[in-house]
C-alpha cells in the first residue's frame, strides 16, 4: 500500500471474525500488494493484515456511498487508470484511504486486535484529579504514528503530483483528527456525577466520510510555484478570476487536483460510465442520465406493514405488497 497504490483492492478483502494466530498472518502479509518495506513491517506486526483488509473495505464502502447519486460512483472498474491522473476523484480517494486506515488502526489497537498497541493512555483532560480514565479509548496517537511510519517519507519535492498525493493523504488523517471526541460516563450517589470515567472515541466513520466529501466538492485546482527562500516547488491555487489577490497556497484541509475530470458518462478507462445506473427522477436523473433519458419500469416490492404489538415482547407484522417505479439511465 504505498502511496501511488492507494485503495488498491486486496486479494481476499473482507474483515476477519479474530486476530489471525500463530504465523498464519505472515502468509498474509504476503498475499497483500505492498512494499518490499512495508511487507517487513506487517510481518512485525500481527494483526495488521487484517486491519488493512478492513481499512479497505471500509473506505470502499464509505466511498460508493458518498458518490452512489453521482456519474463517478467510485466503482472498481477504471480505478488503476484513474489513480494514474491528477482528477478531483484520485484527490478523495487518497484521503478516504488513508482516514479508512488511521481509523481502523486506531480502533483495531482499542478492540485488542493489535499485539504492539491497547487503549489510549493520554487523555489530555482538564482537571485530572476529578475525572478517573477508564474504558478503552481509540488509540489515535500510535495510529497516526504507525501510519507515518508505514507511509514513508514523502517522494521527491520537485514532483507536483507527488506533493499533491501527500497533501490529500494528511488531509484524511486530518478529518479523522477532527472526529475524535471525549466521552464520559457518570458515577455517584442518585447520578451526581461525583466520578467521571472518560475515554476518547472516534466518531463513526460515515461523518469522516461525509467531510471528506465536502471537501471534495470545494476542491482546489492547484498548480506548482517555486518557493525560494526554501528551494523548492509547493503548491499553488492560482487566483479565481476578478479576485486582486495573486495566488494562494492550499490550506492543509483542502483536497487538491491538477486535472479537469472527465464527464463519466460514457465508458472509458476511468470508469463504465452511467448506461443502466438507477436514478431519482426528481433529484439526480437529469444529471446521472447526461441528457441521454431514463427508461421506467414497474415492479413489486414486499414490505411489513400492519404491525402489532403482542404480549408481551415482540411484534408481529404481516407481509404487504407495493408496486414501485424504477428509473434507469438510457444507452
Amino acid at each position: 500500500m504505498t502511496g501511488r497504490e492507494v485503495l488498491t483492492p486486496f486479494p481476499g478483502l473482507g474483515t476477519s471474525e479474530a486476530p489471525v494466530q500463530g504465523g498464519a498472518h505472515l502468509k498474509q502479509c504476503d498475499l497483500l500488494k505492498l512494499s518490499r518495506r512495508q511487507k517487513q513491517l506487517c510481518r512485525r506486526e500481527p494483526g495488521l493484515a487484517e486491519t488493512l483488509q478492513d481499512a479497505v473495505h471500509l473506505s470502499l464502502l464509505e466511498c460508493q456511498s458518498q458518490f452512489r447519486q453521482e456519474r463517478w460512483n467510485c466503482s472498481l472498474e477504471g480505478r488503476t487508470g484513474l489513480l494514474k491522473r491528477g482528477f478531483k476523484e484520485t484527490a478523495f480517494l487518497y484521503a478516504v484511504s488513508s482516514a479508512a486506515l488511521t481509523h481502523t488502526l486506531a480502533r483495531a489497537c482499542s478492540a485488542g486486535r493489535m499485539e504492539r498497541c491497547t487503549c489510549d493512555d493520554s487523555p489530555g483532560l482538564e482537571s485530572r484529579q476529578a475525572w478517573q480514565w477508564g474504558v478503552c479509548g481509540d488509540n489515535l496517537k500510535y495510529s497516526t504514528k504507525f501510519l507515518s511510519n508505514f507511509l514513508g517519507p514523502k517522494r521527491g519535492s520537485k514532483d507536483l503530483r507527488a506533493r499533491a498525493d501527500a497533501h490529500n493523504t494528511h488531509v484524511g488523517i486530518k478529518a479523522v483528527k477532527s472526529g475524535l471526541r471525549t466521552t464520559c460516563k457518570c458515577h455517584g450517589v442518585s447520578g451526581s456525577c461525583a466520578v467521571r470515567t472518560c475515554w476518547k472515541q472516534l466518531s463513526p466513520f460515515r461523518e469522516t466520510g461525509q467531510v471528506l466529501k465536502l471537501r471534495y466538492d470545494s476542491a482546489v485546482k492547484v498548480s506548482s510555484a517555486t518557493n525560494e527562500a526554501l528551494g523548492r516547488l509547493e503548491l499553488w491555487a492560482p487566483a479565481r478570476p476578478g479576485s486582486p489577490r495573486k495566488g494562494l497556497a492550499p490550506r492543509p484541509g483542502d483536497l487538491v487536483y491538477m486535472e479537469d475530470s472527465p464527464s463519466f458518462c460514457r465508458p472509458s478507462k476511468y470508469s463504465p460510465g452511467t448506461a443502466g445506473r438507477v436514478c431519482s427522477r426528481d433529484a439526480s436523473c437529469s444529471s446521472l442520465c447526461c441528457g441521454r433519458g431514463y427508461d421506467t419500469q414497474s415492479r413489486l416490492a414486499a414490505f411489513s406493514c400492519h404491525c402489532q404489538v403482542q404480549w408481551c415482547c415482540y411484534v408481529e407484522c404481516q407481509q404487504c405488497v407495493r408496486e414501485e417505479l424504477v428509473y434507469t439511465c438510457k444507452h
